[in-house]
């Protein structure tokens, strides 16, 4: 997003015949409907996209930020030459050697450099397989019947319910890992994720902000059950000073993240469940409109109608994070070139 460079890459990838992949913090700089998009880096484990990078042999970051994810997912044995282009220098990392640096106005430094460079035949990301996985789990999602709701399903209906200008916060938690993956994006800052620091709880605020610069817009507050109880005295703000947006609270009744990862590094979890109160009472008490879904198939209409109003609605989903383990399962047994 920085210094609106959004259109200044889309020339840069063109021009040069390079795939793009963008971080959790940058989705929607590069259109996912783009044909040299390979989709959303930074997840926890080895994902599809992170074979991209394996191919490459140059990896150029524009705008990327060290304590948004750790180099080493992106250039694990530390062997490519890294191209620097940002308004300040790199820090310094093993994985992160910098062969050269571009420091000042990215849209300047791209436009620049495609002036300079002469384009050589490069990854076509259409042709690849990455893409297609992507795909196929969102579609997968579109006609998951099963409830609780699993996440593709999710992410698939929030997608459904929006336009391409609409505004998604998500909240920090194991949403953010499907939302990021999954979450096609087609323009900048319309799908907001807190990264790096990764703040719990900035969802519901941040939809207020969001709805206050761009009154048009739809703005949907994405967010678990965990970080939804840290910041819901918010609605109060919202409904005084008559912010319309739509909160959507995926329910499990646990930190979900840190389960996740509990799971994966120590095999079990502990003292990360938790009880909840009636959110939808909860939301009426401070005269927000309440919806529980109690269907898979009620999600995408419950969305849209809510979505509709002019007022904030809090929709409550219960959702089936045992697919959590099923992914970092699938993608841990993935060992060859996609």
């Amino acid at each position: 997003m920085r210094d609106y460079a959004g259109d200044a890459l889309v020339r840069f990838s063109e021009r040069l015949r390079i795939p793009v992949a963008t971080t959790f913090m940058g989705k929607g700089i590069f259109p996912d409907d783009h044909p040299n998009s390979l989709g959303t880096i930074g997840f926890m484990q080895h994902d599809y996209v992170n074979f991209g990078f394996d191919e490459a042999d140059v990896i150029i970051c524009v705008g990327y930020d060290l304590q948004e994810f750790d180099p080493v997912r992106i250039n694990p044995n530390a062997d490519k030459k890294i191209l620097h282009l940002h308004r300040y220098p790199a820090e310094i990392d093993a994985h992160y050697p910098v062969t050269a640096s571009v420091e000042g106005n990215l849209s300047a430094a791209l436009d620049g450099l495609a002036a300079i460079i002469t384009p050589k035949e490069g990854l076509d990301a259409e042709d690849r397989k990455i893409r297609n996985l992507l795909r196929e789990e969102l579609e997968y999602g579109a006609h998951a019947d099963a409830y609780p709701v699993k996440p593709q399903r999710l992410v698939s209906d929030i997608r459904a319910a929006m336009g391409d200008s609409d505004i998604a916060l998500v909240d920090t938690g194991a949403l953010k890992m499907w939302m990021a993956r999954l979450y096609p994006t087609y323009r900048p800052n319309t799908c907001v994720i807190s990264n790096g620091l990764a703040t719990m709880a900035f969802a519901v605020p941040g939809a207020i902000g969001a709805k206050l610069a761009y009154p048009d817009r739809k703005v949907l507050a994405v967010t678990g059950d965990g970080s939804f109880l840290m910041n819901s005295q918010e609605l109060e703000t919202a409904i005084r000073e008559r912010i319309p947006f739509v909160v959507l609270v995926w329910v499990d009744d646990a930190y979900g993240l840190i389960k996740w990862k509990m799971d994966l590094e120590l095999g079990h979890h502990s003292f990360v469940d938790f009880g909840n109160p009636d959110l939808v009472k909860y939301a009426e008490s401070f005269g927000a409109r309440g919806y529980r879904v109690e269907a898979a198939a009620d999600l995408l209409p419950t969305l849209k109608k809510a979505l509709a109003e002019d007022v904030v609605s809090v929709v409550v989903c219960p959702v089936d994070y045992s697919e959590n383990i099923r992914l970092t399962g699938k993608l841990g047994q993935l060992t060859q070139p996609i």
